[in-house]
């Protein structure tokens, strides 16, 4: 059967939404009531008291992270209490309230859903029993949204009375999504154009280390980066009243995350996609990442030049062709999407990057072990590296028991 462009844009349009975040979600759980809901700017927050607290009294403000539309508080709940660590439980249990921030839309400009963080923290700030400091921090891009906006809030003279600031696994210094993947989702904007809008939302251009508007653009650090990095050397880079630390999904050691450079991690089956291959990213020039081709148009192909072995850096992973493979997948066979990946994932955040430590511009800066020396020149107080290569934000007794002892 012979499917045209009408038809399988109809079918790619009807079916779930290509959406890359972390996950994927397998049981779907509700978050408890909340003790209290805020209305802010662009978003929301639910608290959650302390056991023993009957108000508000000390506050660990929590920031979501990126992905597309508003913010799924009960995942984030899910996320954070009901992987292998429960960690908002642990921090309610020794009498901290809990307050999840979430956005109108998480692919929004980061400075924009600061302006969220901000407001939450002042009326953390102002609805507060006591004079107990607030932790302030996020998980992925969380972490660069609450950074921006207590540094901001320093610049201004407002007062946040944060005595700490945390990232997990954020990425300081520039995320990645393979280029093969955001080729192929340009390459089908003209049949649907969700998963392309998001790679090209403000929040994706700020946070990607390099990005592509179209699939035959070189990859480069998109303008969007570059102003967000200006905007945040204006207002001082980093906030200097709290305390900083870093926490990393990905190891100090330099072994990589066991992911093969320059091999098939998705290969076209169907008769509409046959002649589709996307690649792990392999270093050095004229790599072939990509080869396109959907429904009637030919085999296209995408080579890159200079990059290193990025899909395969230690740090945190992302499964970006898994989650395309799945939703592909879902498609009616009678449409012929049918893929197989035999590489679901790839690196998300290098280590290196979530402890501001290097740019992961060469095979060097990724895979050179950390010493402790190199981990006391970075912006942060005191950082915490996985001992191995994990999902993404993945909440573990090792890191997350880490960030507890240093709540105030």
């Amino acid at each position: 059967m012979s499917i045209t462009e009408e038809q399988a844009a109809e079918a790619l349009q009807s079916a779930p939404p290509i959406i890359l975040s972390p996950g994927p979600r397998t049981i779907e759980r509700t978050a408890p009531d909340p003790d209290e809901v805020w209305e802010l700017p662009n978003g929301i927050a639910r608290v959650y008291l302390g056991e023993g607290n009957d108000r508000l009294t000390r506050p660990v403000l929590i920031a979501d992270g990126f992905s597309s539309g508003p913010s799924d508080i009960d995942y984030t709940w899910e996320l954070l209490e009901h992987g292998p660590y429960p960690l908002l439980s642990r921090i309610r249990a020794r009498g901290s309230d809990v307050v999840l921030i979430g956005y109108d839309e998480r692919s929004a400009s980061i400075l924009e859903n600061a302006e969220t963080v901000t407001k939450a923290v002042e009326k953390a700030v102002e609805d507060r029993d006591g004079d107990h400091p607030l932790a302030v921090g996020g998980f992925s891009m969380g972490g660069l949204v609450s950074r921006y906006a207590l540094t901001k809030m320093e610049t201004e003279g407002r007062e946040h009375q944060a005595r700490l600031y945390f990232s997990y696994d954020s990425p300081h210094n520039g995320a990645w999504i393979p280029l093969s993947l955001q080729a192929f989702a340009h390459y089908i904007k003209r049949l649907n154009a969700g998963f392309s809008n998001q790679i090209n939302s403000p929040a994706a251009r700020q946070l990607l280390w390099r990005h592509i508007a179209h699939w035959e653009d070189e990859p480069a650090m998109s303008e969007g980066r570059l102003e967000f990095l200006r905007a945040l050397e204006e207002v001082g880079d980093w906030p200097q009243e709290p305390q900083r630390i870093a926490l990393a999904n990905g190891p100090a050691t330099g072994v990589g995350n066991g992911v093969t450079p320059g091999v098939e991690a998705i290969i076209g089956k169907g008769a509409s996609i046959t002649g589709t291959e996307l690649f792990t990213q392999a270093t050095g020039n004229d790599r072939l990442v990509a080869r396109l081709r959907v429904v009637s148009a030919p085999t296209r192909e995408v080579h890159t030049h200079g990059l290193p072995d990025i899909d395969s850096a230690p740090g945190g992973t992302l499964p970006g062709f898994g989650i395309l493979a799945t939703e592909l997948n879902r498609l009616p066979a009678l449409y012929g999407f049918k893929v197989d990946a035999p590489i679901p994932g790839h690196c998300f955040v290098p280590a290196v990057s979530a402890i501001a430590a290097r740019e992961p511009a060469t095979n060097d800066d990724l895979y050179t072990p950390i010493s402790d020396e190199e981990m006391e020149k970075t912006p942060f107080h005191e950082v915490k590296l996985s001992s191995q290569s994990e999902t993404h934000t993945l909440v573990t007794e090792e890191l997350a028991g880490w960030l507890l002892e240093r709540l105030p």
